[in-house]
C-alpha cells in the first residue's frame, strides 16, 4: 500500500532537515509531502533541496499561514489525488518521533482504519512538558471523550495514520477546525462513522527548536467545538426519541 507522510510547516527551518532524514530512514519507500504556509525562514526551499538528495519529497506552497487543520485538509486531498492509500500526519518539530512510523503504518496495513500515536495508553511517555501543559492536555482529552462518547484515550493526538478510504468516509469538507479542534473533529467523525482505531504508545518529546504553535485561542476553539458537538448530539438524540 502506497504511503504518504503529510507534514505541515511554518518556520521549521531548524527542524526540517532532521525530520526529513529520519522519516526517510524509517519509511524508505514513502512519499513525503510538506505543506508550507509561506515560511519566511526558507523552510520550503530547504525541503525542496533535501528532496533532490533524499527523493520522493514534494512541497505544497500555500500563500499565507492558514492553520494546521487547513494544511492537513489540503495535504490529504493532494496526496489522495496522487494515489496514496495510507496517509500519515505528523508534526515537523520532532515531538513525533519518526521511529514510531513503522508501527503506525503496520497497524493500518493489517486492517485498522486509523492508528493513533497515543500519549495516554500504557507504555507511552511525555517528556519536557510543564505540569500545567500535562493537566490541560489530559483534562481536554477526558472532556472530549466524555462529552462526545469517544472510547479513545488521546482524541487530540496529532500523530496518526489513516487509510484513504477512512478519510473519504470522514469527508474533509465538513471538518473546519484547526489545532486540537481539528484532531477532535477528525476522531469524532471517524468513530461515529464506524471506523476502527488502534492507539499505539509513543514517547512525545516537547519541541527543542522553534516556537510552539499552541495558543490560548486554539484551546478555546477546541473547548467550544466539543461543547457544541455534544449539544448537537444531545438535541438529535432527543428529537429521534420523540419521533420514535
Amino acid at each position: 500500500m502506497s504511503v504518504t507522510v503529510v507534514i505541515p510547516t511554518f518556520n521549521e527551518g531548524g527542524n526540517i532537515e532532521a525530520v526529513l532524514r529520519q522519516v526517510r530512514s524509517c519509511l524508505p519507500e514513502a512519499d513525503i509531502l510538506i505543506v508550507d504556509d509561506a515560511s519566511p525562514d526558507g523552510t520550503a526551499d530547504r525541503a525542496d533541496d533535501l528532496g533532490l538528495e533524499l527523493g520522493q519529497i514534494s512541497v505544497l506552497r500555500r500563500p499565507t499561514k492558514s492553520g494546521l487543520g487547513s494544511a492537513y485538509r489540503d495535504g490529504f486531498a493532494l496526496a489522495m489525488e496522487r494515489g496514496a492509500e495510507i496517509l500519515v500526519q505528523m508534526d515537523a518539530d520532532l515531538s513525533h518521533a519518526p521511529a514510531a512510523l513503522p508501527a503506525l503504518v503496520s497497524a493500518v496495513q493489517h486492517g485498522v482504519d486509523l492508528a493513533m500515536g497515543s500519549r495516554y495508553v500504557p507504555g507511552a511517555k511525555i517528556l519536557g512538558w510543564s505540569g500545567r501543559r500535562h493537566w490541560l492536555s489530559r483534562w481536554g482529552n477526558r472532556y472530549a471523550a466524555g462529552m462526545l462518547g469517544l472510547a479513545v484515550n488521546d482524541a487530540t493526538a496529532g500523530y496518526r495514520a489513516y487509510t484513504a478510504a477512512a478519510l473519504r468516509r470522514i469527508d474533509l469538507g465538513r471538518v473546519h477546525a484547526d489545532g486540537y479542534g481539528f484532531q477532535v473533529e477528525m476522531t469524532y467523525y471517524h468513530v461515529k462513522g464506524g471506523g476502527s482505531v488502534a492507539e499505539i504508545p509513543i514517547t512525545f518529546i516537547d519541541r527543542a527548536h522553534g516556537t510552539s504553535k499552541l495558543s490560548g485561542g486554539i484551546v478555546r476553539e477546541a473547548f467550544i467545538l466539543v461543547t457544541k458537538m455534544a449539544i448537537r448530539d444531545a438535541f438529535s438524540l432527543t428529537r429521534w426519541r420523540r419521533v420514535k
